[in-house]
């Protein structure tokens, strides 16, 4: 039919009765399946190496953004309005809150973020981005968005979907710098029955499809095999950090999808997005009630291994009212959890300990502490959460780095709760 393929030629001489060669033995082999195949599985495991190496920075990152966010905190509000330092401690925040946003992207990439999945449609999700799409990609680009009616359900964590939908959204805005259309679908794909003519990657069952279109420049060979990775970019310096598409990349794979690209020079990209579907109903978020205040007089009890992260961190627990103790172990925790004579109203726990893990820590302390409530925290998980990385329904969870405000709004919800 035309198409290239890669052969593999065996050929071996013939020896008549006189020792003389009198023909060949030729045998050529169709290797081009197993030429892709390993260069699929080259790709997979450069993407798991950079992976892991990503993931190991991150969580180190992570727990050292928390310290300085904690003690610009700190220093912050022992300064007066007027000090001429509030300005430089206010740019090392900025900073801190930048690279924390960058961390997140590489968590996503190697596939270390912990997730809080639910039951979601996916029409709902691209819903609830399309008024923000419209300020990001611009007048002159048209967006069109053909949604299957009855379009099935899944199961995602839906900040890290509409993450997903927001990044392939601006790639391909910056794909039609001269304007262009930009479309969306929804769809319902069975592969058992339709999977000819689709990547053999996806696993078998019941799918929903979010696709991506742009009309813009297009990408050649070359460039498709290398977009996932993370830092590879296109664009000008100083217009990207090649995260966006490594990021939706981890997201997808951690949600047990898939993501496939089609794309010609000239013509333009499509992003095809494979979710697992589920016969489940939509979960019903309940109506978050406002928080004024983050201060109060309960008794906290806070668990961390990170001398740099305690300090900081009881110091502002302390300063909104709250009587703190402070454990730098599970075992520790759990001798204080024995021996304090009052209430504990919370604990607030590192996931990833040395000696026990914080979920072990959790299940220990219910039967001593019975009403005590439990937030946990972590700069990614691994042990701790389970190879996918998926939080438990009904477990509560700030992921580091956070600012000391998401912690003292996230600390009062559960105390009011």
């Amino acid at each position: 039919d035309g198409r290239p393929v890669d052969l593999s030629l065996f050929a071996a001489p013939l020896y008549g009765a006189d020792r003389r060669v009198n023909g060949v033995l030729g045998m050529l082999v169709d290797v081009t399946e197993r030429r892709e195949l390993e260069q699929r599985l080259s790709q997979s495991q450069k993407m798991e190496s950079v992976g892991q190496l990503a993931g190991g920075i991150a969580h180190d990152f992570n727990n050292l953004l928390t310290a300085i966010l904690g003690n610009c905190e700190i220093t912050l509000s022992d300064l007066p309005a007027d000090d001429s330092m509030r300005s430089g401690i206010e740019d090392i925040r900025s900073a801190a809150v930048h690279a924390a946003a960058l961390t997140r992207q590489l968590l996503a990439f190697s596939r270390r973020q912990i997730l809080q999945p639910k039951v979601l449609n996916l029409n709902a999700a691209v819903r609830e981005t399309l008024d923000m799409l419209g300020r990001l990609i611009g007048e002159d680009i048209e967006l069109v968005t053909e949604l299957e009616p009855d379009l099935g359900n899944t199961r995602a964590d839906p900040v890290e979907v509409g993450q997903v939908i927001m990044n392939l959204s601006v790639n391909a805005r910056d794909a039609m710098p001269d304007g262009g259309r930009l479309t969306i679908r929804t769809a319902n794909l069975d592969v058992e029955r339709e999977a000819a003519g689709h990547d053999e990657a996806i696993e078998p069952g019941r799918h929903v499809v979010l696709s991506i279109s742009d009309s813009g420049t297009g990408m050649d060979e070359h460039t498709k095999e290398r977009i996932f990775e993370p830092f590879f970019t296109t664009k000008d310096k100083g217009k990207g950090t090649g995260l966006g598409l490594s990021t939706v990349y981890g997201i997808v794979k951690q949600s047990g999808g898939h993501i496939a690209v089609e794309s010609r020079p000239g013509i333009g990209t499509t992003f095809k997005i494979y979710f697992p579907r589920v016969d489940e109903a939509v979960d019903v978020d309940e109506p978050s009630q406002a928080t004024v205040s983050t201060s109060g007089s309960e008794t906290i009890l806070l668990v961390e291994d990170e001398e740099s992260l305690r300090r900081p961190i009881s110091k502002l627990l302390a300063r909104q009212g709250y009587t703190v103790l402070v454990a730098k172990d599970g075992q520790q925790a759990l001798e204080i959890c024995e021996g304090h004579d009052k209430a504990i109203d919370l604990m607030v726990t590192d996931l990833v300990m040395p000696g026990m893990s914080g979920l072990e820590l959790g299940e220990r302390v219910a039967d001593l502490r019975p009403h005590m409530k439990v937030l946990y925290t972590s700069g990614y998980s691994d042990a701790a959460i389970g190879n996918n990385r998926v939080l438990a329904a009904g477990l509560e969870f700030i992921q580091k780095p956070y600012a000391p405000s998401e912690l003292g709004s996230k600390i009062r919800e559960l105390l009011d709760r």
